[in-house]
């Protein structure tokens, strides 16, 4: 096989949530070069204009959708006017995330309810529904949005940590049931990139160089470091990779 016949994503449609900015807009732009229509989805309405955009202006074919990940009936109804509009979905790329600041001690349950609806919850949603009908056509990828907290356990953000372990548990669960029907489930867990869920530790000059000092290459990752690894798991060159969770972290984890 060629390599554009196993990397390429022409005609194939991708739903990206969280892809407004960040880590969210670098894979919805990758998908889009790599060939695929990219259905960009943001929690406020016109949130992924700027993303969607940018792609037109490459040649390449998206649309903006909303939805508020809190919301489970809002989640839904993304899966469905995703199916309305694109007829199948082909790859879905749980990105979209939320995280809260707060020693343990004094994390508020509503801010706890949040960060598990956001980060998990609808990640479960958009999982099952569209899932579905991946099974029912015997193909699909999904691509969930781990953490180096998926590993770790991290200071003043447990139900964040708490989402991201579980994603990975989710991720392994349903690769297990749906392998066997043609349907890849796997997780990208970014390691500490340039993003606004990590302005505050950028921010901080003793964390920041902590972080820098662990970091073999040397520096914070860019968004557009996970573009690679997300086209290689929604394409043909991982159809036999199954709950695997891909870290790209500079080499985070092998310190």
């Amino acid at each position: 096989m060629q390599l554009q016949q196993l990397f390429g994503l022409t005609g194939k449609k991708a739903l990206v949530t969280g892809a407004s900015r960040g880590l969210g807009q670098a894979i919805a732009m990758a998908l889009a070069d790599a060939g695929a229509e990219v259905l960009c989805a943001s929690s406020a309405a016109g949130g992924s204009d700027a993303t969607v955009a940018a792609i037109r202006q490459q040649g390449g074919l998206a649309q903006a959708f909303s939805a508020d990940l809190a919301d489970s009936n809002a989640v839904v109804q993304l899966a469905e006017k995703a199916l309305d509009y694109a007829g199948q979905i082909d790859i879905l790329v749980n990105c979209g995330g939320t995280i809260t600041r707060t020693p343990a001690v004094d994390f508020a349950f509503s801010d706890w309810q949040q960060n598990l609806a956001v980060n998990l919850d609808a990640t479960f949603l958009l999982s099952q529904r569209l899932g579905a009908a991946m099974i029912e056509r015997r193909s699909g990828k999904i691509i969930n949005i781990a953490s180096m907290l998926s590993y770790s356990g991290g200071i003043t953000v447990p139900a964040y940590t708490a989402s991201k372990h579980a994603v990975v548990g989710l991720t392994r669960a349903l690769a297990n049931e749906w392998a066997g029907f043609g349907v890849n489930v796997n997780a990208i867990a970014p390691g500490y990139f340039k993003t606004d869920n990590t302005a505050a530790l950028q921010a901080n000059t003793d964390r920041n160089q902590q972080i820098l000092s662990r970091l073999p290459a040397g520096r914070w990752g860019e968004p557009a470091d996970l573009a690679g690894a997300a086209i290689f798991l929604a394409s043909s060159a991982s159809d036999y990779v199954h709950g695997h969770v891909l870290a790209v972290d500079g080499g985070w984890l092998a310190r």
